[in-house]
């Protein structure tokens, strides 16, 4: 493999060290590696439909290919091995082991897990499963989707045979991935699948998947008992005012909290929606799509709270006067995901960026950290993504350089340190992404990978982060870097 080439040389002092026990590990999710999109018994995923779509991605790229992993997946173990990883998270392709979302289950797909799960286990990392990762089967979203609360009994009854399927081998049991994107740039903004402009379906599906979460925690315990350790990943946003001595300012900050924080925090650890959120969402939705019962099975116990944090926000009361900003960073332009805060205006962030657009601003994870852990103090936190798209490029000597991106890591990485330091009870910290991949609505045109795929050839190469970053692991201690331009 191309790890067994000797990493370059780095300069500067090496940095803090962490404790024994934290995990160290990587992040994928299926539709963005496995590729096998029509293998087997798999149904079409909403990401199926969406990405051929004309115009939905770009270039019109897809996830039919991708990275090869479901072909490929010893090879990728291999690579996870070797660069010593405690953990590594993936996600499972729901419509590969349940093509139509309900109904029969494929014993073919439901064995590609267990293999991978087996081999992760024999080469000692620990299995983290994330359960659905934006792939809902399109049978469920031509019933309705998230907006249709029948999605979030159907998956609970899945979680419940994957936990019986993979039982215990799983460490760290993951319900949703960042549902703030499943509901609002899927139903609101339009602009990750289904592609709906539908802001009271938004809202609708916001509900729903905190319910499924329950549902599917629930589930998972009835199966396996006290042993299950049980988690949901929440893209978290940092939010801060463009003017703080703005009251609209503030406020504005105040709006985008409940939308993107509390809409989802609420349920799921207080048993509540916030009240606020409800009044600045009253013109949409009523709410009536919340029963009795639901937000009490929404709360439910979590081992570990996973948090994934990219970038910053700025945002403030838009008047009416000069051309309003409408792209958050997220992708979203032509419809906001941000239902019912018409007059709130994202704010140009100061750089350095990413190749996704998105500031650099390692501080944002110490706030967000530290914040979540004075709301929660007595909830353990991981985090579960965080990583940098950049411009990579083969060089002469057949290495990947990429020194901006192991610059991203290491102070990120202090980063959770520093929080660590403020008291916050983190347990880990995943890098994303293992493999550049399917990035999406941007199909192959960013790269996140610490290792770098050849999309013809598949073949797979070692960037420097992959050498810094499996130096880290084997230390634990951040090792000296150069910085890049």
């Amino acid at each position: 493999m191309s790890n067994d080439a000797t990493a370059a040389p780095t300069t500067a002092t090496a940095g803090r060290t962490f404790p024994e026990g934290f995990w160290w590990g990587s992040a994928t999710a299926a539709y963005q590696i496995e590729g096998a999109a029509t293998e087997g018994a798999r149904g079409p995923s909403i990401w199926d439909t969406f990405s051929h779509t004309p115009g939905r991605t770009l270039n019109g790229d897809t996830g039919d290919v991708a990275d090869d992993h479901f072909h490929r997946w010893q090879e990728d173990v291999g690579h996870i091995e070797d660069l010593g990883l405690d953990a590594y998270r993936f996600s499972i392709s729901w419509p590969r082991v349940q093509p139509g979302g309900s109904g029969a289950f494929d014993e073919e797909g439901i064995a590609f897990y267990s293999r991978l799960v087996d081999a992760l286990v024999e080469a000692g990392v620990r299995p983290v499963a994330t359960l659905y990762h934006w792939d809902l089967p399109q049978e469920l979203e031509d019933a309705g989707g998230w907006a249709n609360r029948a999605t979030a009994h159907a998956f609970a009854e899945y979680a419940r045979r994957m936990a019986r399927e993979l039982g215990d081998r799983i460490d760290v049991w993951t319900t949703l991935n960042e549902p703030w994107c499943s509901a609002y740039l899927g139903y609101a903004s339009g602009v990750h699948a289904p592609g709906r402009t539908e802001p009271a379906a938004a809202l609708a599906a916001v509900h729903h998947l905190n319910l499924a979460h329950g549902l599917a925690c629930r589930a998972v315990r009835e199966e396996l008992g006290a042993s299950a350790r049980l988690s949901v990943t929440l893209n978290l946003h940092v939010v801060r005012p463009d003017d703080p001595s703005s009251d609209d300012d503030v406020d504005a900050v105040r709006q985008i909290d409940a939308l993107a924080n509390r809409a989802f925090l609420g349920p799921m650890l207080d048993g509540a929606y916030p009240d606020d959120l409800l009044a600045d969402t009253a013109d949409v939705s009523d709410w009536s799509f919340v029963r009795e019962g639901d937000l009490e099975i929404a709360r439910q116990p979590l081992d570990v709270l996973g948090i994934n944090y990219y970038s910053t926000a700025k945002v403030r009361r838009f008047t009416g006067d000069g051309q309003r900003q409408e792209n958050d960073g997220h992708g979203a332009s032509a419809s906001s995901p941000w239902v019912g805060a018409a007059d709130v205006e994202f704010v140009q962030q100061p750089g350095p960026y990413t190749a996704m657009g998105w500031n650099i601003e390692p501080a944002g994870m110490t706030e967000l950290l530290c914040s979540v852990a004075a709301a929660y103090p007595d909830q353990p936190l991981m985090v579960t993504e965080n990583g940098a798209a950049f411009d990579d490029e083969v060089s002469d000597d057949g290495r990947v350089h990429d020194p901006r991106r192991v610059a991203y890591l290491n102070d990120h990485i202090e980063a959770v340190g520093a929080a660590v330091d403020a008291g916050a009870d983190v347990r880990g910290y995943f890098a994303w992404s293992l493999l550049d991949n399917f990035e999406w609505g941007y199909g192959y045109g960013r790269r996140f990978g610490i290792i770098r795929v050849d999309y013809e050839t598949q073949a797979r190469t070692w960037k420097d982060s992959a050498y810094w970053y499996r130096e880290l692991v084997r230390t634990g201690s951040l090792p000296p870097i150069t910085r890049g331009e």
